[in-house]
């Protein structure tokens, strides 16, 4: 069973590896870290700042797009080949077909996000700054947001189109971003909306929790330019990503599993 989906996982990095969109997010990567650099120095003393933030924002933006791309994409690619009925028909099960579908995105996003990390470490070394505990925290969460996201694209795109798997992943990953903001907000609305809000917000991953600098945590203000959250944070907010990880990936092999090929 390893065996099988480890053979599965080895051949969606292949074929994600021959997708060129991936090399365009690449040079894009690149051109923000660019940007972090000339923007530092128009900044009034605080590049370090600058570069930390928009870093931090492009594996977030960047990072989190590019695992529903993949996650929207790669499953739904072996059903329109018609490649799925080669497969299935083979003694595999589905559910190892998807998980070794998932670990392959994970091996993909892993090296994705490591080369934006790479990026990120130059553009702080050129500029002097250096790379502190609170950088690889950040990153460290910031891996968890992507893996987590990549579970929710392909959760929807194992019963859906990619279109509307993609608006769906997109959706859950915008409000899971702003789940604080909304929880907030839905105190000043009508009862209905609220009850309405509250209930989306109890079904979305947490995604929040792994872009935390710039928000107050327990009372306290935790910024990656600054004071940043202890290692035992970083801890709970992966343990809770794994978490939506393994029940997204098993909800997305069940319906696979009854999903009818013909």
């Amino acid at each position: 069973m390893t065996r099988r989906i480890w053979a599965i996982a080895l051949n969606t990095f292949r074929e994600a590896a021959r997708i060129r969109v991936l090399y365009g997010i690449l040079v894009l990567v690149l051109g923000s870290n660019l940007l972090a650099l000339l923007l530092g120095q128009l900044s009034l003393n605080e590049p370090g700042r600058v570069a930390r933030d928009v870093g931090l924002a492009g594996i977030s933006l960047f990072g989190s797009l590019t695992a529903i791309f993949l996650g929207v994409f790669l499953l739904y690619t072996e059903i329109q080949r018609r490649t799925i009925h080669a497969i299935v028909a083979k003694p595999i099960s589905r559910w190892e077909f998807v998980v070794g579908k998932y670990l392959g995105m994970v091996l993909v996003l892993s090296v994705l996000v490591g080369v934006f990390a790479l990026a990120m470490i130059a553009m702080l070394t050129v500029q002097g700054t250096g790379v502190s505990s609170g950088v690889v925290k950040a990153l460290v969460l910031s891996w968890f947001e992507v893996l987590t996201v990549a579970a929710i694209a392909i959760f929807f795109s194992s019963f859906s189109t990619p279109f509307l798997s993609g608006i769906f992943a997109l959706a859950m990953w915008v409000i899971g971003r702003l789940a604080p903001d909304l929880e907030a907000a839905t105190r000043l609305t009508a009862p209905a909306i609220r009850i309405t809000t509250k209930i989306a917000l109890e079904i979305v991953p947490d995604v929040h929790l792994f872009a935390v600098s710039g928000r107050t945590l327990d009372g306290s203000a935790v910024s990656v330019n600054g004071d940043f959250v202890p290692w035992s944070y970083v801890a709970l907010a992966s343990g809770h990503g794994l978490g939506w990880i393994v029940a997204l990936v098993a909800l997305a092999a069940l319906l696979f599993h009854r999903r009818d090929f013909v």
